[in-house]
């Protein structure tokens, strides 16, 4: 590794990096060449690079496979009924992918077209994304959760011209707003079979038209519209070409092998393919030799779903996680048993904590261990599926206790960060290089640096193009030498490793003028079992506060540890003292990682949740920080300052 001072930090952008990666730090001052650009704090390439020809698209992912492996299945659709599945071979897939490529040309869908799909997660949904990839349209997903006024202003926005939706309900959503959409002019349905229709439509379109479609389609042609899910502000519409997207598949394929390549790897799906982080990991898990990959629709019948699919890796946000830590302690019960998870739980913590520091195991901690397996451990991991090797967790702040939990049992917690005008993740840790606290290094190529003011800022092949329509926007999001402002804060350690620190418009500054990073006290106050979300208050504020929701599934566990009636509702338990006190020892937790100045002072247990119908979550479940300060402002007023600022 070298260090670079400021006076080369303006030589940075061009020069390659050497064998073990390249770390620039800054000290005062601004280098002479670059007047203009005020010297980062540090900055990281890791080594390599990723090739994408000119001539691949998307759809290159698949017919590479075939090339290299032939005909074995890639597609497990979930059938009729939990725990049934309907395995697909590439060669099938393949052959639907065509198929609908030609309805599509058929329907008059020309190159850069914009198709909406409004479905929720499964197979059909990555026919027709392979279909308009093959022929240059342009595919706009939308939320399966979406309003249908969401759905009307993206329709409109990208002038949509044909609608496919997965089920009635979302068909007559659509259908409520075909006349104030003037681009869109059909609508289909998936469960109306619309593989059907695109085929039988596309009988008059020859092979030669077909294959000229798909050989006028590049890696640089734009390849989907995603909006974003506007934790931040409004939605706009992230333009990611072909070359974004193929770039850090293969980057995927570099920095984790042992989970996306080796070994059978299988994937089942259930995050919502509107989502990138969703769409990544299909085109990686297609586009490998032999993964498999399962489309699930919904999670009711997670548990037999996970049994029978027998998946080898999974990708989740937080709460996934959070909830299956909560699900098997409170299945432990508040016994022996219960104290039996609990030392069974820290003892895993604690194990993985010294394997992270490069430490030896004790004889004690090894023999409690090999018990702890036996009794927890394989149980926490079966409820997973028989064969899960890997977890992998991104979209939010992952509480490094519970990725020291998932670790010291034996499945390995890969974090990644990223955003959508990444084309989902931009760095990742690494199953070797596995530092819990880290969201680890860029893809081969790709760079990642600290402003002075502490913004994460990257720059690779896998930064989309622009906002659609949205030029000024655009313009912004890029500093003057091209690098792409996240809004995130973060730092560098000393072998390129990056962790978040929180965002930028997330900071609070009191009414004294203390700033005040939320993200760490509310990922304390959410380790409760009975809290779903937490949010911290006090922007322009006299102290800090907090609202803080109430998780239905943990309470009603939790109830009747006091007596209370488990079938109680949220609304009337948050009028518990005994749900404040509970509440209360975390929000004590969390206070005593920071100054008193920065600590929870008072909080208000909410009677209602954050949903997306009242703003306060994305449809991936963010919170919404400005619509929960907006919708529950009354709450803050009354609740917590009585008005006063």
């Amino acid at each position: 590794m070298s260090i670079e001072h400021t006076d080369e930090i303006a030589q940075q952008a061009t020069q390659p990096a050497d064998a073990a990666g390249t770390i620039a730090t800054a000290e005062t001052g601004t280098p002479a060449t670059a007047p203009t650009v005020e010297p980062p704090i540090a900055e990281y390439t890791t080594p390599g690079n990723i090739d994408v020809a000119d001539d691949e698209t998307l759809y290159s992912l698949l017919t590479e496979r075939i090339e290299r492996t032939g005909n074995a299945t890639t597609i497990a659709a979930r059938k009729t009924g939990p725990g049934a599945w309907a395995n697909i071979t590439t060669g099938e897939f393949h052959r639907m992918v065509l198929a609908a490529a030609k309805g599509f040309i058929a329907f008059g869908i020309g190159k850069g077209d914009a198709v909406t799909l409004f479905s929720a997660t499964r197979y059909e949904w990555g026919v027709l994304d392979f279909a308009l990839a093959a022929i240059g349209a342009v595919n706009v997903p939308i939320y399966d959760t979406d309003s249908a006024s969401q759905a009307e202003r993206i329709i409109n926005d990208s002038t949509v011209k044909l609608a496919i939706a997965d089920n009635r309900e979302r068909f007559d959503r659509l259908d409520s707003i075909k006349d104030h959409c003037p681009s869109l002019t059909r609508i289909l349905m998936m469960d109306g079979n619309a593989l059907g229709a695109l085929e039988g439509m596309g009988v008059v379109v020859s092979d030669e038209e077909l294959d000229a479609r798909i050989a006028a389609t590049h890696a640089d042609d734009l390849a989907t519209i995603v909006y974003t899910s506007g934790s931040t502000g409004a939605p706009k519409g992230v333009e990611l070409t072909h070359r974004n997207f193929l770039s850090i598949v293969r980057a995927g394929y570099e920095c984790l092998p042992e989970m996306i390549c080796d070994n059978h790897p299988r994937l089942l799906l259930f995050l919502p393919l509107a989502h990138c982080f969703a769409r990544y990991i299909q085109y990686c898990s297609i586009g490998s030799d032999d993964g498999v990959v399962g489309y699930l629709p919904d999670t009711k019948s997670l548990l037999p779903d996970l049994r029978s699919f027998r998946p080898t890796y999974l990708l989740g946000v937080p709460r996934v996680f959070e909830k299956v830590y909560n699900a098997a302690s409170r299945k432990a019960g508040t016994g022996w048993r219960g104290r039996m998870f609990a030392a069974a739980a820290e003892a895993a913590r604690e194990w993985s904590r010294v394997e992270q520091a490069g430490g030896r195991h004790g004889a004690k901690a090894t023999a409690e261990r090999a018990t702890f397996e036996s009794l927890v451990y394989r149980t926490v991991r079966g409820a997973l599926g028989p064969n899960i090797r890997y977890v992998a967790c991104g979209g939010a702040p992952l509480s490094p206790d519970l990725a020291h939990f998932f670790a010291g049992i034996g499945l390995p917690m890969i974090q990644g960060y990223g955003m959508t005008e990444t084309a989902a993740p931009f760095t990742v840790t690494r199953v070797g290089d596995n530092k819990i606290g880290t969201v680890g290094q860029p893809a081969p190529g790709s760079s990642v640096r600290i402003a002075a003011d502490g913004e994460v800022q990257v720059r690779g092949a896998n930064v989309f193009r622009g906002y659609h329509g949205l030029p000024e926007k655009t313009a912004e999001t890029f500093t003057a030498d091209g690098w792409l402002r996240t809004g995130d804060l973060g730092s560098l350690d000393e072998d390129g490793r990056l962790t978040i620190t929180g965002r930028k418009k997330d900071i609070i500054i009191t009414a004294g003028g203390k700033n005040v990073s939320p993200i760490p006290l509310e990922e304390e106050i959410v380790k409760c079992p009975i809290v779903e979300h937490a949010v911290v208050v006090g922007d322009g504020r006299p102290f800090i506060g907090a609202l803080v929701t109430l998780d239905p599934e943990g309470l009603a566990a939790w109830l009747p540890t006091v007596g209370a009636d488990a079938g109680m509702s949220a609304a009337a338990a948050a009028a518990l003292p005994a749900v404040h006190e509970e509440i209360q020892r975390y929000v004590d937790r969390a206070n005593a990682t920071v100054s008193r100045a920065e600590s929870v002072r008072k909080f208000v247990v909410l009677d209602a949740q954050f949903t997306q119908k009242n703003g306060c979550l994305t449809p991936s479940l963010k919170v919404v920080r400005p619509a929960v300060n907006r919708v529950f402002s009354g709450v803050i007023d009354r609740d917590i300052y009585a008005g006063k600022r």
